[in-house]
């Protein structure tokens, strides 16, 4: 069970969440390949080969290997394209492909840790193009994500930063030491059995649909194993997604409440009036 109410006398706390098979249900950058096919990215075949990418992932998962190969391939592919473009066709079609694969699940558990005071940070291999969008879009705090080296605004195929594997770890850690995060009272969620170690960087780790080395692992340590199956358009959620700062909602309340206050005055000395009258 979550605690909705964070001690703010204690070390502040975040809640790490992967993105793609746990916040949400497929891979956030596979889904994006018919977008970059109409916009003149790809070819038909290279359609082919990440929709087959993208069935293969969703149906075993991706180990280390898989990975690696899925890295080496999408390096390979975005070489030459230009980096504006991408965040421009991502933008247009955000909310057509990423809102009904979102979890509903996942995004309730965002809700609950913003409630409670604790940062929301998505940590994902995929791109930064493509993944700074979408933490935007669930109100994550921060984002950290894998990013490709850019020269004279187009991608060279080579990678700048790899967020992947204890990578995420050393990401993590080093967020911990900058924000003040208390790593032992931190929350992280991910699939795949290749982010054991951002897991293990934190108190309440969680096994999200987890694949079948994160399941065993899971069962090893006595983590809980958590099953997100409920798409959700993010839209449906937006009162809740779109919460004004914590501040801001801190001094409303503070509004309110004299406003009710006053309110009840007002009532009191009406019926004190009413009363003097009889």
């Amino acid at each position: 069970m979550l605690t909705l109410v964070e001690n703010h006398s204690l070390p502040r706390t975040a809640a790490f969440f992967d993105l793609d098979k746990t916040v949400i249900a497929k891979s956030s950058t596979l889904t994006f390949s018919k977008s970059f096919y109409q916009g003149g990215l790809i070819n038909r075949r290279d359609v082919l080969r990440t929709a087959y990418t993208q069935f293969v992932y969703l149906i075993g998962g991706a180990d280390h290997d898989q990975t690696e190969r899925m890295r080496q391939y999408l390096s390979d592919l975005c070489r030459g394209w230009n980096v504006q473009q991408v965040r421009e066709i991502v933008a247009e079609t955000l909310h057509a492909l990423i809102d009904p694969i979102i979890h509903d699940e996942a995004a309730s558990l965002i809700e609950k840790h913003h409630t409670a005071g604790r940062d929301v940070v998505i940590v994902s291999t995929s791109g930064a193009e493509v993944v700074e969008p979408i933490g935007e879009l669930l109100g994550a705090d921060r984002v950290v994500a894998t990013r490709m080296v850019v020269e004279d605004g187009r991608f060279t195929g080579e990678i700048a930063y790899y967020c992947y594997g204890p990578t995420k770890a050393e990401a993590i850690a080093e967020l911990a030491e900058s924000e003040g995060y208390d790593l032992a009272r931190c929350y992280a969620y991910s699939d795949s059995v290749t982010d054991i170690p951002m897991l293990e960087a934190v108190g309440h780790p969680h096994a999200v649909n987890p694949d079948k080395g994160l399941r065993r692992e899971a069962a090893t340590r006595g983590w809980p194993v958590l099953t997100f199956n409920r798409p959700v358009r993010l839209k449906q959620r937006l009162p809740l997604l779109s919460m004004p700062p914590r501040p801001y909602l801190a001094v409303a309340a503070a509004v309110g409440a004299a406003a009710a206050t006053a309110g009840l005055v007002w009532y009191a000395s009406r019926r004190r009036a009413a009363y003097a009258r009889i």
